[in-house]
C-alpha cells in the first residue's frame, strides 16, 4: 500500500473506533505492496473487526479510506466485506477464516447450472470475471437453477472440482486481482436465500454503492498530487483552477453518498434501485472528472516517474468500468420514465 498513515478521511461523520482499527491495521503492510495473501488475510481481519450493527456510513468509510491508501486494497476488500453483509442477510454464519468473492456476472457463452442431487447441490459450467478465485477459500456464486431462475450459493473454491482460470488478463490496472473465468464441475454448493433472493434483497443496492464509496476514496488520493502542484511558486490560476474542478467534484460526490446512507439507513424503500443508481453515477463522474484533471494538470511526468501514482491511476480506470457509462445512466431515466412520481 502506498501510505504509511491511516487516512482520517471522515467521508460522512467521525469514523467508529473499528474503522480507524481497520485503517491503522492496512498501513502497517505498505512495505509489501499489494500482496494478495497479506492483503487478504488483513481483509479477513477487517471481517472479523466489522460490529454486527455497523452503519452503512462506517461501512462505507471503511472501503473509501483503503481506496485512499491503495485502490487494488479496497479491491480485495469489498467483496469479501459484501460477502459477509449478504450471509448477514441470509442469516447464515460464515467460518472466520474464509476469504469470500462475489461471483455473480454472466456472459456470452458460459453459464453455472445448480442441480439438487441427493446428497445436496452441485453447480456445474464456467463462471465468468471470478475475481480472486486463485487465492480465495470461499464464494458466492450465482447459477442457475432453471431457464428462467437464478439462486445463490455459498461455494467452497479449494475443492477438487473447481478450476479457476490463469487469464486471459493482461490487465495494467489491478493487474494482481486477476478477474478470469473459473470452471465448477460438480461442486458441492449450500444454497444461500430463496430463489431470486440475491437480486431482490434490500442489501443489494447497498453493496453497489459501497463500490462507489470506494471509486471515491480511490479518486481523493489523487488531491494531495494536485494540492502540491497547486502550492509551488510557480503555480498559477490554472493550478488553482485544476485543484478546485477536481475537489467540488468529489466534494459533490461525497455530499451524495452521505445522503444516500442516511436514507438507506431509515429503512427499505421501493426505489433503492434508482437511488443506487444516481449515488454510482455521479460518484463514477466525480471521479472521472479527477483522472481527467489530474492528467492535465500534473503532465506526463508522475505517470512515468511516480510507481504510486501511476498505479493508482490505471487501477482507479479499470476498477470504474464496473460503472457502464451510458447504458447505467440510460437506467435512472428509465426508472424514472416508469416511476408514478419521479421528482
Amino acid at each position: 500500500m502506498t501510505s504509511s498513515q491511516p487516512p482520517r478521511l471522515s467521508l460522512f461523520v467521525e469514523p467508529a473506533a473499528w474503522v480507524d482499527q481497520a485503517l491503522a491495521a492496512a498501513s502497517a503492510i505498505d512495505r509489501i505492496g499489494l500482496d494478495v495473501p497479506v492483503t487478504l488475510a488483513w481483509a479477513a481481519d477487517v471481517g472479523r473487526m466489522l460490529p454486527a450493527d455497523a452503519s452503512l456510513t462506517d461501512r462505507w468509510q471503511v472501503l473509501a479510506g483503503a481506496a485512499f491508501l491503495d485502490v487494488g486494497a479496497a479491491r480485495i476488500l469489498e467483496p469479501h466485506l459484501d460477502a459477509l453483509a449478504i450471509l448477514a442477510e441470509a442469516g447464515v454464519e460464515p467460518e472466520g477464516a474464509a476469504t469470500w468473492g462475489v461471483f455473480a456476472a454472466e456472459g456470452p457463452g458460459t453459464r453455472v447450472r445448480a442441480e439438487a442431487g441427493d446428497t445436496g447441490w452441485t453447480l456445474h459450467g464456467t463462471k465468468p470475471w471470478c475475481s480472486l478465485a486463485f487465492a480465495l477459500s470461499h464464494a458466492l456464486v450465482t447459477a442457475w437453477v432453471d431457464d428462467e431462475h437464478r439462486r445463490l450459493f455459498a461455494v467452497p473454491l479449494r475443492h477438487e472440482t473447481v478450476t479457476p482460470h490463469a487469464g486471459p488478463w493482461h490487465a495494467r490496472g489491478l493487474s494482481q486481482v486477476v478477474s478470469a473465468p473459473v470452471d465448477f464441475d460438480g461442486t458441492p454448493a449450500e444454497p444461500v436465500g430463496e430463489v431470486g433472493w440475491y437480486l431482490r434483497r434490500p442489501g443489494f443496492a447497498h453493496g453497489g454503492v459501497g463500490v462507489a464509496a470506494a471509486w471515491w476514496g480511490g479518486a481523493r488520493g489523487l488531491l494531495p498530487a494536485l494540492c502540491a502542484a497547486a502550492s509551488t511558486g510557480r503555480a498559477d490560476q490554472v493550478a488553482q483552477l485544476h485543484l478546485g474542478d477536481a475537489d467540488a467534484a468529489l466534494w459533490a460526490a461525497r455530499a451524495v453518498l452521505a445522503e444516500t446512507a442516511d436514507v438507506f439507513s431509515a429503512g427499505p424503500r421501493t426505489d433503492e434501485a434508482l437511488l443506487a443508481n444516481r449515488a454510482r453515477t455521479v460518484t463514477a463522474h466525480a471521479a472521472t472528472t479527477t483522472l481527467r484533471t489530474a492528467d492535465v494538470a500534473l503532465g506526463p511526468l508522475p505517470l512515468v516517474a511516480d510507481e504510486d501514482h501511476a498505479r493508482r491511476v490505471a487501477d482507479l480506470h479499470l476498477y470504474l468500468r464496473q460503472h457502464h457509462g451510458a447504458r447505467d445512466t440510460a437506467r435512472i431515466g428509465r426508472d424514472l420514465v416508469a416511476s408514478d412520481q419521479p421528482w
